[in-house]
């Protein structure tokens, strides 16, 4: 058992990774840290023999990752606190010492160096990346986790140990910096920035970001763990649109002097129907990450939880659609009655047979929202 253990993961990076080394091996003599440097390294170079000759231990990760060459390394880790950072010599490793000492004083479960709150020099970032990337990919975060963060993806970071267990990170890719900070202000974790200084790349040094990709992969993993950003939001914008439209054509007005008719109707009902779908499918995934501890209760989950149940929900729709298949069967009647002569479409069919479908599919989310809440 050590006190600090810094992780890093390499892959051919054997220009840079003997400087980051004897960086941190100065840091640990001149702070008095009993400390340990892992490299989990999936390099075809010199990388791992230079690590080892400079004291480093070296482990080899059953498979390929970003994400999973960091979680491998922890998982050999026996420090108190841990400290993560990249091997291009872009993070300054003698910032160890700032880094740890909100931790220390038990100010923080997370410190994260932040680039943008401190010094992006010359080269050391491409202009796509610092001005469109990661401030896009950071505002994501914030966003749909209520948080104000400057830098989310900066990669030299700090942690406890208690902190890293309770996080339970499971990513392999590059998504995992965006699912360390997700999953610390899930648990409520302390997180503290502190400006550093971010460096140009060691000379030839070669990059192993892929813009495009792995910016898509941040993107889906940030809204994938948002449901109410990438389901109810724009369900109940589509729903209320629908109404809107139904209101304003059963209103006594006309808007705009704009008489709106039957295809309006039924645009409306269309949107109304499609929002109530993809705002029961965001329902459905929030409940889906509390009952697998993906994300706590916040006050929609808990209404569900303390007020809907089966029977509620299934009589519930049982209600809606009674209402619109009478008016169906009446309509059916109409029609045999009238020696089967087309009946014209009007606005309320619509409207009632709208109710049927919704009414059908409520009993039916109740039950399948029943299997994945779990029996009470």
């Amino acid at each position: 058992m050590v006190e600090v253990s810094v992780v890093i993961p390499t892959m051919n990076e054997e220009v840079s990774i003997g400087t980051c080394i004897k960086k941190i091996r100065k840091v640990f003599a001149k702070h008095h840290i009993d400390g340990e440097i892992i490299v989990a390294d999936n390099s075809t170079d010199k990388t791992p023999e230079i690590a080892e000759s400079l004291g480093a231990r070296v482990v080899v990760p059953d498979k390929l990752g970003y994400g999973y060459a960091y979680r491998y390394g922890f998982a050999q880790a026996s420090g108190e606190y841990i400290v993560m950072g990249d091997a291009d010599n872009t993070y300054d490793f003698t910032d160890i010492p700032r880094l740890l000492e909100p931790l220390k004083g038990d100010a923080a479960d997370l410190v994260m160096g932040s680039r943008f709150k401190g010094k992006i020099l010359n080269g050391a970032m491409p202009w796509l990346h610092e001005h469109i990337g990661n401030p896009v990919l950071t505002w994501c975060v914030n966003t749909t986790n209520g948080s104000n963060i400057s830098d989310c993806h900066s990669g030299f970071r700090a942690f406890t140990r208690k902190a890293y267990n309770v996080m339970n990170l499971v990513t392999n890719g590059m998504e995992f910096a965006s699912e360390m900070i997700m999953r610390a202000l899930t648990c409520n974790l302390r997180i503290v920035e502190i400006p550093i200084t971010y460096y140009p790349r060691a000379a030839g040094s070669e990059p192993n970001l892929s813009s495009f990709s792995d910016g898509w992969r941040h993107l889906k993993f940030i809204f994938l763990e948002a449901p109410t950003h990438l389901f109810i939001l724009p369900g109940t914008v589509l729903f209320a649109a629908g109404l809107l439209a139904i209101f304003l054509i059963w209103a006594p007005f006309n808007l705009w002097n704009v008489g709106l008719g039957i295809h309006s109707m039924i645009a409306g009902c269309l949107l109304a129907i499609v929002g109530y779908q993809i705002t029961i499918l965001g329902l459905f995934a929030k409940i889906y990450g509390v009952r697998h501890g993906l994300r706590p209760h916040d006050r929609i989950t808990r209404v569900v939880s303390d007020h809907v149940s089966l029977e509620r929900g299934a009589m519930a729709g049982l209600v809606i659609f009674l209402a619109g298949f009478i008016f169906m069967v009446s309509l059916l009647w109409n029609w045999i009655a009238s020696g089967y002569v087309d009946l014209p479409l009007a606005e309320q069919d619509v409207v009632w047979l709208t109710m049927a479908v919704v009414g059908f599919q409520t009993i039916f989310y109740s039950f399948f929202m029943s299997m994945i809440a779990g029996s009470e």
